[in-house]
């Protein structure tokens, strides 16, 4: 796809910015057009629910765009499901797999909490708050846009992709001052059990957002059980699974299938394989 289409088509939508092959240098940077979107929050829809919503794998949106593969849980950009538009507050879901020495040049983000969570490789990042890190597998990192950010993200590896999940979820407070955060968890930590990632509490484990959302990943054995009691009335889980399988609440579900329920206290989760690796996303179902 050339660029010029590659960019009409993303205005159309929410979310994919500008590419290029290495980070610009300042004056590039000044001469480049600013090609980003303002994330506002989802209308409220009277649309009566059920309590489950199941999201298999194979019928994501998938954007192809060469150097970046996309899957999208959610509508963005060129992918349009009136009937997917969001999980309450858990606007979006992408599943991107980055080229070597490819990536996202510098674009703006506002009023969205937006996290990352690499799965392979290594993704570097630079934003206009002044921070340049690199995250990767075992890394969580947050950005609350507020007021208004600018930001680049570069597979940093000139001999293998990167693969990350980015997530935004619709905060509980507008225009606040824009945050970067970046922590570091281990693997073992989370060997059948749920591991808390992110919170609403800067004095909680993992990152924190402006949100009533809690995040927890596990990694379980075959057979193993949990159970995930939700920490406040009236939200809902999301649960994604990266691997394996497992039967969460009494569905089943295999890799890159999604499930949410809500109207609940607690859910069951069952592990059907050797390495099942979950990501459990509670978040507020009215927005």
């Amino acid at each position: 796809m050339k660029r010029k289409d590659f960019i009409r088509k993303g205005l159309q939508g929410l979310g994919l910015m500008a590419l290029a092959p290495a980070l610009p240098t300042q004056s590039q940077a000044a001469s480049q057009e600013i090609i980003g979107f303002n994330h506002l929050p989802p209308q409220s829809s009277s649309t009566a629910m059920a309590n489950t919503v199941l999201h298999k794998a194979n019928t994501r949106g998938h954007a192809d765009h060469g150097w970046l593969q996309s899957h999208h849980t959610f509508s963005f950009a060129g992918y349009y499901n009136p009937e997917r538009m969001q999980f309450g507050a858990l606007r979006v879901l992408n599943d991107d797999k980055v080229e070597a020495g490819m990536g996202f040049g510098t674009h703006p983000h506002n009023n969205m909490e937006i996290i990352s969570i690499p799965l392979k490789g290594d993704l570097e990042h630079k934003d206009s708050m002044g921070n340049i890190a690199v995250i990767k597998k075992g890394d969580i990192q947050v950005m609350s846009a507020g007021t208004g950010i600018t930001h680049s993200e570069y597979n940093r590896n000139k001999d293998k992709e990167v693969q990350f999940l980015q997530i935004w979820v619709v905060p509980n407070k507008r225009n606040v001052a824009p945050r970067y955060d970046q922590i570091t968890l281990q693997d073992n930590d989370r060997q059948n059990v749920l591991q808390q990632i992110l919170s609403p509490s800067s004095d909680d484990a993992g990152v924190w957002v402006h949100q009533d959302a809690w995040f927890h990943l596990g990694t379980f054995d075959k057979g193993k059980n949990t159970v995930y009691q939700l920490k406040k009335q009236g939200n809902g889980v999301y649960a994604f699974l990266l691997h394996g399988e497992a039967r969460i609440a009494g569905q089943m579900l295999g890799k890159r299938d999604g499930f949410g329920i809500w109207d609940i206290d607690s859910i069951t989760i069952e592990s059907l394989d050797s390495g099942t690796e979950i990501l459990l996303m509670e978040v507020p179902m009215n927005v």
